[in-house]
């Protein structure tokens, strides 16, 4: 019995680092889940990846030429001086994006300071499923299948971050699974030198 106990507070321990929280209370433990229909998220990060860094978040400020006109001093502020706020709702469709985009084939997308390939989509859906869901949302969003994960972490409050400090925007999970709603900007860098 005293094994079942001990596994059983170290399962609720290690799900509590992960996806909520667990509270002791006159030797009785409670678990709370704070994460929508209790999901895991992939890769969890720390909330040293965002100490500051000689540019914010960052080493260093975002790309100067990056894809589908995305504004440069939007994205530097919102991928390198922001941990909280977005692009205005619907900003990717005021961009080049839809005009440029590939609609036959998955496109990579690569953090705009870095040039890290991040995410891909679409994975196990249409581009067509993609754009909409994305429209529907406001901001480009991504499924766990779609993420790079050697290069992207999710901190425990649902900030989905580069494993570089670059913000990105924030994991809201939906009835379909864990939605990565992501800055256009913060995606729209030019690729690294071997991250095609």
């Amino acid at each position: 019995m005293v094994k079942i106990s001990k596994a059983t507070s170290l399962l609720l321990a290690l799900s509590s680092a992960r996806s909520g929280s667990a509270f002791v209370s006159n030797n009785v433990r409670t678990f709370t889940s704070t994460t929508a229909l209790n999901e895991k998220l992939p890769i969890m990060g720390a909330e040293d990846i965002m100490s500051p860094k000689a540019h914010g978040t960052s080493e260093k400020a975002v790309m100067k030429d990056l894809k589908w006109g995305c504004d440069y001093d939007t994205a530097d502020r919102i991928c390198n001086f922001n941990r909280h706020y977005a692009e205005f709702a619907g900003y990717w469709a005021t961009t080049k994006y839809l005009e440029e985009v590939d609609r036959e084939n998955p496109t990579k997308y690569y953090d705009a300071v870095t040039g890290n390939h991040l995410f891909t989509a679409p994975v196990g859906r249409t581009m067509e499923e993609y754009l909409v869901e994305s429209g529907s949302h406001g901001w480009p969003s991504f499924r766990d299948e779609e993420v790079n994960w050697d290069y992207v972490r999710v901190l425990p409050d649902g900030e989905c971050v580069s494993i570089t400090g670059t913000h990105l925007g924030h994991n809201i999970p939906d009835s379909k699974g864990n939605r990565y709603c992501i800055n256009l900007v913060c995606v729209a860098g030019q690729p690294a030198e071997g991250q095609e």
